[in-house]
């Protein structure tokens, strides 16, 4: 990975520091990117072409539960997300990866166990926490999406980000009739007629599985 960047988005300068460390650890030469909010992430990664890996904190004050998320990955274009807490409240890790996210890792870990985690994923593998048992919402919220092609993943992650179809033809780079034969296609996967009713069947993905935020 010589050359290559790696993304952090953390609010907390220490734990930037120590993931960076982490990072350094598992690809020598690489350069980590920290930043400290959602809208600073995605600012980055418009702006650079040659980041390999997002790590991104989920409780960042402009997060809005697994809002930030789905707004990193509607611009990550294929770059891989773990999302990274020190919470370990039930439901954080089933969803993130119900999302699309490519792993979940606690900030407990350490160091070495981290950068191990790192190369994991960057060689393609999915890192998430053994016998996830997620709560009834959250996983019917995640068997409903689990049908969808990439494409159709993509502009649900659009929809979610309160886009509107134009915007949506624009940023994925296609015509707003495509986009429309998406969203067709979504609302009878998810068995829904209307935006509204397809944001409201995968609710659970989006709000913080319990009330509070713990980083």
């Amino acid at each position: 990975m010589n050359g290559d960047r790696l993304l952090i988005a953390d609010d907390h300068p220490l734990t930037r520091e120590g993931l960076s460390l982490a990072a350094r650890a598992a690809f020598p030469g690489a350069q980590a990117i920290g930043v400290g909010t959602v809208g600073e992430a995605v600012a980055a990664l418009q702006s650079r072409s040659t980041i390999r890996l997002i790590l991104l904190d989920y409780a960042l004050p402009d997060s809005e539960g697994f809002r930030g998320l789905m707004r990193v990955l509607h611009v990550a274009d294929g770059v891989p997300v773990l999302i990274v807490t020190a919470s370990d409240r039930p439901g954080l890790a089933e969803g993130a990866m119900a999302l699309g996210a490519a792993g979940f890792l606690p900030k407990t870990l350490p160091l070495d166990e981290i950068s191990g985690i790192l190369r994991k994923v960057l060689s393609g593998q999915r890192y998430f926490p053994e016998a996830l048992a997620p709560a009834a919402p959250l996983a019917a919220a995640r068997e409903r999406i689990a049908g969808l092609s990439r494409a159709q993943h993509a502009v649900l992650l659009a929809l979610a980000d309160g886009r509107s179809n134009k915007q949506i033809a624009y940023d994925l780079s296609v015509t707003e009739a495509t986009v429309k034969a998406h969203l067709t296609a979504v609302f009878r996967k998810l068995r829904v007629t209307n935006r509204t009713q397809a944001l409201l069947a995968i609710r659970p993905l989006l709000e913080d599985p319990a009330s509070g935020q713990g980083g």
